[in-house]
């Protein structure tokens, strides 16, 4: 890629505050709980944010409903559309269906099955578009040109950043001693908005963002500060990105303390781990940061550690996968 895309300011801290606000009226805040048999695992105080037990199963509902909230009446009525993995998707559906608005959404031919469901069910159009998600947006963006949709990027959109972001205000006004926030990153919407309210509250609070090794081009743009694209070919459908979004990829520039990346195996044994110590179901980019945080072991070792478990919809094949190769 030679030339940049023209980028929307990031939301700030004061953004964050104002979603918050306008969430209130849709959403109470998910669970965050530890469990002793993480921490003996992990070496460390764990602390697990359940956006897997919001409504659509994943922490993207928070963005969709604040983005759609500040939508136009008028660009409501026309109807928005957008391109997804899935979790994103399921919370433009959502957000949509709420606020009476039409939505279409873009996704790859192999999608989750568990998800596309759950997108039909809340009203969404869902056409099945290309073979991964750089092709599934190519269409949806060709889709709003054609119909007069506005497209919603799953990354570059500063409404969905300051919505998400909530998810991490609300871990710090719940246990405000937190010392560290690991938090995956697909587009990287819920990890640059994780920096901006964790350095906006204490600016000694670590922030770690962890992708797929299989899929690493945020990585790569977080560590070379340029755009990278990269082979994608992740199971994990919620780090699956071939290419970065440059708006959280300028955020994390700023604020982000640390990135790592984790293999298939490390994204399937953390599955399994939450399900047998935390008897709760995490997809695999949701289980992410505890792959990380057990690799980090030695690092953050006796820290007060908040895990993002992003979303669990995981599909009965994708768990049987996890079930037999960790077996």
């Amino acid at each position: 890629m030679t030339d940049m895309p023209t980028l929307p300011p990031p939301p700030s801290f004061a953004d964050v505050l104002a979603a918050q606000k306008v969430l209130r009226n849709y959403l109470t805040p998910s669970p965050l709980h530890n469990y002793p048999v993480l921490d003996a695992a992990a070496g460390a105080e764990v602390w697990v944010k359940h956006e897997n037990y919001l409504p659509i199963g994943a922490f993207k509902l928070r963005g969709g409903i604040n983005f759609m909230a500040r939508l136009p009446d008028e660009q409501r009525r026309k109807g928005v559309v957008t391109a997804s993995t899935g979790n994103h998707g399921q919370s433009v559906a959502y957000a949509a269906r709420m606020f009476g608005a039409k939505a279409v959404i873009s996704v790859p031919e192999n999608a989750n099955p568990v998800k596309l469901e759950a997108m039909r069910a809340n009203g969404a159009d869902v056409r099945l578009n290309g073979a991964d998600f750089e092709q599934a947006k190519k269409h949806g963006e060709r889709i709003a040109a054609e119909e007069g949709l506005q497209f919603v990027s799953s990354g570059d959109e500063p409404a969905l950043i300051a919505g998400v972001a909530t998810h991490t205000l609300e871990i710090l006004q719940e246990k405000p001693d937190i010392e560290a926030i690991i938090v995956p990153v697909g587009g990287g919407s819920g990890a640059s908005g994780a920096s901006i309210v964790a350095k906006g509250i204490n600016p000694d609070i670590r922030t770690v963002a962890v992708c797929a090794e299989a899929s690493p081009a945020a990585y790569l743009a977080w560590r070379d500060r340029a755009w990278r694209e990269a082979q994608n070919q992740t199971a994990a459908e919620g780090l699956a990105t071939g290419a970065p979004y440059m708006l959280p990829q300028s955020i994390l520039w700023d604020l982000l303390d640390d990135f790592i990346t984790v293999s298939e195996e490390e994204l399937f044994a953390a599955v399994r781990m939450y399900l047998e110590t935390a008897k709760t179901l995490a997809e695999p980019a949701g289980a992410s940061p505890l792959a990380a945080l057990l690799k980090l072991r030695d690092e953050l070792a006796g820290k007060r550690v908040a895990l993002i478990l992003s979303g669990g919809n995981i599909s009965p094949q994708q768990l049987r996968s996890v079930l037999a190769t960790c077996g």
